[in-house]
């Protein structure tokens, strides 16, 4: 299966369960891997056929500046669901960064993989 990727993808929104977290935009990182087959768009060179990463990355920027969760593994699965339904991604992979989220540390978060990585 081939990978389509989003690295770095930041993004503002609410976060966190203390109060000035809910009152205060942080920054998220994401980085995003989806196994999608890419022959018949490398055979045919036309975009219908792939994985438009534009639209899945405006998606999920949209997503998660509206949204307003406590925790991050909330907002991961959420993120990982919309990917793998609404794009038909068999299996993702993603990385969510709460950079400075803990004191002495400079990157804190999750990784997730979601679905089944075909060969």
């Amino acid at each position: 299966m081939d990978i389509i990727f989003l690295g770095g993808l930041e993004i503002q929104t609410i976060i966190g369960i203390y109060d000035w977290e809910r009152e205060t935009k942080q920054t998220i990182i994401l980085d995003i891997e989806m196994a999608f087959d890419i022959e018949k768009a490398a055979e045919t060179d036309e975009i219908q056929y792939t994985l438009d990463y534009k639209t899945v990355s405006k998606r999920i920027i949209s997503f998660v500046e509206a949204s307003q969760f406590y925790l991050v593994e909330k907002l991961i699965i959420e993120i990982a669901n919309i990917i793998r339904n609404e794009f038909n991604v068999p299996w993702v992979k993603i990385t969510l960064n709460k950079k400075g989220a803990i004191r002495g540390a400079s990157d804190v978060g999750i990784v997730i993989e979601r679905g089944e990585k075909i060969s």
